[in-house]
């Protein structure tokens, strides 16, 4: 008999324990994004190189301090993509990374599919937001827009404890 209390044991942690985990991952480490209505969406503009605010409407967004890749971002924006691309540097082998469920504007197979389909162009907002990741925006043909951080050459480079090379900045 004390076997099968042992095994309903360690069965009962192991499913405990999974959904503590389950629910730090998913949700717990996440916080909402308070919006400061100018600067929640900046791209970095071509004739200055330093990140401007675009106009927007509708941001909401999501943070962890677990990961410097967890922000995710969803918005409308009025501007166009001939203006945007003539005005905004474009950024060039960018993926979303998936958001949470509970997070339903941010799809990240769809967002992925729209810039394959090249109805999604993706820009430059901030390089080094924090050493190695990079912010960048996705907008859709129709104004919907999407912003993510992605890991640069420079944070590959650091993470994975390769030599950083010359064009690589200092670290703080």
């Amino acid at each position: 008999m004390s076997g099968k209390l042992l095994s309903l044991a360690i069965v009962a942690v192991a499913l405990i324990f999974g959904a503590v985990v389950y629910y730090t991952q998913v949700y717990y480490y996440y916080e909402t994004v308070e919006a400061d209505g100018s600067t929640d969406v900046m791209l970095t503009s071509l004739a200055t190189g330093e990140p401007e605010a675009i106009a927007y409407d509708g941001f909401t967004a999501i943070d962890a301090t677990s990961s410097p890749i967890r922000y995710r971002a969803c918005f409308t924006t009025p501007l166009s993509i001939p203006m945007l691309t003539e005005t905004y540097e474009m950024y060039e082998g960018s993926a979303p990374r998936n958001a949470p469920d509970w997070f339903s504007c941010f799809d990240a197979a769809a967002i992925g599919a729209q810039i394959e389909a090249g109805t999604a162009h993706v820009f430059t907002s901030q390089r080094n937001i924090e050493y190695g990741i990079d912010r960048v925006v996705a907008i859709t043909d129709g104004g919907q827009g999407y912003v993510w951080e992605e890991i640069n050459d420079c944070g590959d480079k650091a993470y994975d404890g390769t030599p950083l090379g010359e064009n690589c900045p200092e670290r703080d």
